[in-house]
């Protein structure tokens, strides 16, 4: 068992790194060509838009759980500086 949640662990940490080096992945939908294949000839991907990647689901996860904590804490007040004594 604790082999088994070692390599779940290294699984997650090894996804966080591959998500933090490339943020983006090839769109499932058009496998990266950014064109979908029809009857009547091609169309531009309506997942990607025909950019040809995506944000990877860790990534906005990442995204999302930051933005969050953004909106859930103060900013810190700028401290002023003090003048000197002899002024």
């Amino acid at each position: 068992m604790p082999l088994a949640s070692l390599a779940f662990l290294a699984l997650i940490a090894g996804y966080a790194a591959l998500c933090a080096v490339s943020p983006f992945g090839r769109c499932r939908k058009c496998s990266g060509t950014g064109l979908r294949q029809l009857r009547k000839g091609a169309k531009v991907c309506r997942r990607c838009h025909g950019r040809r990647l995506r944000l990877r689901v860790g990534r906005r996860a990442f995204n999302a759980g930051h933005r969050t904590h953004a909106a859930g804490t103060r900013p810190q007040p700028a401290t002023q500086k003090e003048a000197p004594p002899w002024l």
